[in-house]
């Protein structure tokens, strides 16, 4: 079969979504037909595909790889995807709902144009478009707008982004898959290294030690010693050190995201103190998750608690939601470092909903001393995901590599 013509396909029958909620998310947002570009939403939808040669990077020759699933409100039964050519070996072994499956794209230029086919295919030229914009590449977005001058362009993110906010059970056994399996590599990393190991050896290692255990490594921010740089380096962790490690890892689609301490030999009582301090903020704020609540309300306890402390200004609070990406819906933060519009401040907490907890300490002595865990929000409460090695864990009481 010639890589560009479609490919039909009506393999599987049931979406890996709630159609009838994607219907409903459009109108709400006012539209007919959605353009989805991004990878992850892409992934979603079609159920866990992920283009295999395009896993890491998008660019190719002198554009980009640029997936497009065309979904019309109402009719998933007139749905398309436009993928690569080198798409098509998948698409070939595949099992997918979306019956037009068409592996015949370069750029990302082209694949929007065979996308404008399809829209008039379906009567949509002047329709309500909802895109991705953050993840619409300029020339696509300009040759979607020449094409069809009469459509008008909405956003489509919040859209996507609520119909991924409760997760199945499927969904949830991945992320305590790889919250357990970050845990597991932490410990094994841990009790390897000694005196004189360096963060950027330390990092590796911990990269490695995901992959052994099927996760795809995506990052380690890492400090050691009173030092609050976080990036890998040659400085070395020595005796009497706290040694911080904060790492995502991917686990079939969604990621893990946790940082636990670590120290070399016996904490003293100050750590001992301080680390207490953090899990205190973080045990409040569990207490508060549960169906119907606010989500905004975790932020507000986790200000009480730490006007309490005096190093209140040195600390850090941020809870977000987790998933196929990290920091996802529910949006709850107020400021920070991640600072976006808290569109779920003040919507209900349901079942299915995972959040990222996490407490900060950058303590200008002691360091830089963290606690992140996942929490699902369950039908009468949470659970955590990957609860364990939650206090000091100690360094090199395995042999040094």
């Amino acid at each position: 079969m010639p890589d560009d013509v479609a490919m039909k396909r009506s393999v599987r029958t049931e979406m890996p979504f709630s159609g009838e909620k994607l219907d409903r998310l459009m109108e709400e947002a006012g539209l007919d037909v959605l353009l989805v570009t991004s990878k992850h939403n892409v992934q979603y939808l079609l159920g866990g595909h992920r283009a295999q040669f395009f896993s890491f990077m998008d660019a190719l020759g002198i554009s980009r790889y640029l997936p497009v699933l065309v979904y019309p409100k109402g009719a998933p039964e007139k749905a398309a995807y436009i993928g690569h050519h080198l798409e098509r070996y998948q698409i070939e072994v595949g099992s997918f709902w979306v019956p037009e499956m068409r592996a015949a794209s370069s750029g990302s230029v082209d694949a929007m144009e065979l996308a404008i086919e399809e829209l008039r295919k379906l009567g949509l030229a002047g329709g309500r478009i909802g895109v991705e914009r953050s993840f619409l590449p300029m020339d696509a977005a300009e040759a979607l707008r020449a094409g069809l001058p009469q459509a008008r362009i909405g956003e489509a993110l919040v859209v996507l982004e609520r119909l991924r906010a409760i997760k199945g059970p499927e969904e949830l056994a991945r992320l305590r898959e790889a919250s357990e399996r970050i845990i597991a590599s932490m410990l094994a990393v841990i009790a390897r290294h000694g005196p004189g190991s360096t963060k950027r050896e330390i990092a590796e290692d911990l990269k490695r030690e995901e992959a052994s255990r099927g996760l795809d490594f995506e990052y380690c921010l890492i400090t050691a010693g009173s030092s609050l740089n976080r990036a890998p380096s040659e400085q070395k962790w020595e005796m009497g050190e706290p040694l911080s490690l904060d790492s995502g890892g991917n686990y079939q689609g969604y990621i893990g995201d946790l940082a636990r301490m670590a120290v070399l030999g016996e904490p003293d009582g100050e750590l001992e103190e301080l680390l207490g301090k953090v899990e205190d903020v973080q045990q409040k704020v569990f207490r508060m998750i549960e169906p119907g609540r606010p989500g905004g309300e975790l932020f507000a306890a986790a200000s009480r608690a730490l006007a309490s402390l005096p190093e209140h200004n040195h600390m850090h609070f941020m809870a977000h939601g987790m998933g196929i990406i990290s920091h996802e819906a529910p949006r709850l933060p107020t400021g920070g470092l991640m600072s976006y519009p808290a569109k779920d401040a003040e919507r209900p907490l349901e079942p299915g909903m995972v959040l990222s907890v996490e407490t900060t300490l950058s303590h200008p002595r002691r360091g830089f001393i963290k606690l992140e865990d996942t929490v699902a929000v369950t039908a009468v409460g949470r659970e955590i995901l990957g609860e364990g090695a939650r206090g000091w864990n100690r360094g090199g009481t395995a042999a040094h590599p």
